[in-house]
């Protein structure tokens, strides 16, 4: 268990850590600054709903902390909040690009290390965070179970339209084989029909050969 310092009040907390992350330092901080300070369903919300590509990595770090918070230190998930998040940078992967007149320029592949710890409300803060729930109608376990549940029903819509699209790829493929298909069916029949055509003209021709040297025979005889 990790002590994190929270004002002036030390208390207990978890923390997972998310290393050699293929993203930018800055990118990553730009995202956990929405997510600091805010309690585990509303972070989760935010990074769920966030067009940043490095939020998905970030979600599952905080996943994995408040599950060690759970596993290990027996806490509620409900009861916890972001009490600290910042990224490190991490090794820089060089790379090269060829220019123009043989030159090259460097690429500099960013990596980072995420770390997210959180930490349970004190039960002053739990007992204030109910009695807002309670002005507003709703409960903070049933709020945070209303938002597992619209995570989970995005979640399995954004699959259903995948297998989707996917299907219809499919589709589109199958009628494309079965058009090439059709087509070189086809062409065989038409390599066919002037392969017929052909034998009946020359049939024709050595036919009209023939006739030809029966009339030059009969003409010599007579």
């Amino acid at each position: 268990m990790t002590a994190i310092t929270v004002g002036n009040e030390t208390r207990p907390g978890s923390r997972a850590v998310a290393k050699y992350v293929r993203s930018s330092a800055y990118k990553a901080r730009e995202v956990l600054d929405l997510v600091r300070g805010k309690s585990y369903s509303e972070a989760r919300e935010i990074l769920t709903f966030s067009e940043r590509r490095i939020s998905d990595t970030i979600a599952k770090c905080l996943d994995s902390a408040v599950a060690n918070a759970e596993h290990n230190d027996e806490l509620d998930g409900e009861e916890l909040f972001v009490a600290a998040c910042y990224a490190d940078e991490g090794p820089t992967l060089k790379r090269w690009r060829p220019r123009a007149r043989g030159r090259a320029t460097r690429i500099r592949k960013r990596t980072c290390h995420i770390t997210v710890v959180v930490a349970r409300y004190s039960d002053e803060e739990l007992a204030a965070i109910d009695a807002r729930m309670a002005l507003k109608g709703t409960g903070r376990r049933s709020s945070a179970a209303e938002a597992r549940r619209r995570r989970v029903a995005a979640s399995r819509e954004r699959d259903a339209a995948r297998a989707e699209e996917q299907e219809l790829e499919d589709d589109h493929e199958h009628d494309e084989d079965a058009l090439e298909e059709f087509e070189g069916d086809l062409e065989d029949e038409a390599l066919e029909e002037d392969l017929e055509d052909e034998m009946d003209e020359a049939v024709a021709e050595d036919e009209a050969v023939a006739e030809d040297a029966v009339d030059e025979d009969e003409e010599k005889e007579s």
